[in-house]
């Protein structure tokens, strides 16, 4: 990778009604701190494995999160090896690496505001990297030597000096960072998640922050990245009895943000998308059918060996009635 960082670039996504999302908040500039939340060091990101048990208080009914409704959609037998059978995976250095960079970057703001600065990030990275592996010992195993594992830092720090051409740090306080949150909805359904930085403004607006470490999908593939934002969008909608005005994604692996400015037709729409997603998993669960769908994206997935897409053999399912929770 170049070591020459690229000009931001700013991309408003689609939207209904002929929003506009290329402005800010109404303040971008001293977006108060409000009952900053002080987190667990267990992170992890927001496209990767299964979440860690212990998301604030665990859903008596059936719950789901926005990354296991994202695998269900991309491969319902996706969705069982992780919710189901929760099968192990070996941890990977691109996933490794994002929850570095997402630690980093929400350590950062512990930080005053005119400290939050490059080298302040680079210096974060060390440590953080040792704390994840003593979390989490295997993380070691990642790399073959000194220098494979130097390089893939470099990699991660040319990240954290990109996120500085997308935002100044020293002009945001955020309201929340990594924050749980969960609403349950009138089908019964509980939704949950992390959210990586809520910012608020002195005049209540809400702008929802998700850091990306790989790259901006085109435009046409976007809703996918989208819905995820939707969906937290929807939880704070029904718990906080607001509308977020602005969602952002900060795209590290490109330096690129998209915006999107929801509406409540928006949200709507997504509840009744969730509804039926969870459906559609429950009559999967019932029938215990829980087909493949190959796609471009098998090629990262750890479970071809045990896909009958690539001539696998799924283990035998879980024995009924034993707890799950997506």
């Amino acid at each position: 990778m170049s070591d020459t960082l690229a000009e931001p670039v700013v991309r408003a996504a689609a939207e209904p009604d002929g929003l506009t999302t290329t402005d800010e908040l109404t303040t971008t500039d001293g977006l108060t701190t409000t009952d900053e939340l002080t987190t667990t060091d267990g992170l992890t990101t927001t496209d990767g494995p299964p979440e860690p048990d212990g998301l604030a208080e665990q859903p008596a009914g059936p719950s789901l999160s926005p990354s296991r409704a994202a695998d269900f959609m991309t491969c319902p037998l996706l969705y069982r090896f992780r919710v189901i059978d929760r099968l192990p995976e070996p941890p990977s250095p691109a996933a490794a690496r994002g929850t570095l960079v997402h630690a980093v970057l929400e350590r950062l703001f512990d930080e005053p505001a005119g400290a939050r600065t490059p080298a302040a990030a680079r210096t974060l990275l060390p440590g953080q990297w040792d704390r994840l592996v003593a979390e989490v010992p295997t993380l070691a195993e990642l790399f073959d030597d000194a220098t494979e594992q130097v390089a893939w830092l470099d990699e991660a720090a040319l990240m954290l000096d990109r996120y500085f051409t997308l935002e100044d740090p020293t002009r945001i306080e955020p309201s929340y960072r990594e924050m749980s949150v969960q609403a349950l909805l009138e089908s019964g359904l509980t939704l949950r998640g992390y959210i990586d930085r809520l910012d608020i403004a002195p005049t209540g607006e809400i702008r929802i922050v998700d850091y990306k470490t790989g790259l901006a999908p085109r435009e046409e593939y976007e809703a996918r990245a989208l819905f995820q934002m939707k969906f937290y969008a929807l939880v704070l909608w029904r718990t906080r009895g607001t509308i977020p005005r602005l969602l952002q994604l900060v795209y590290l692996g490109n330096g690129e943000l998209v915006r999107y400015a929801p509406d409540e037709a928006d949200l709507l729409a997504t509840e009744r998308k969730i509804n039926a997603l969870w459906q559609a998993i429950d009559r999967a669960t019932t029938s215990g059918d829980w087909r493949p769908r190959p796609s471009r994206l098998c090629e990262w997935c750890s479970y071809q060996a045990l896909c009958p897409a690539y001539g696998g053999t799924p283990p035998p399912l879980p024995v009924p009635g034993a707890p799950v929770v997506p």
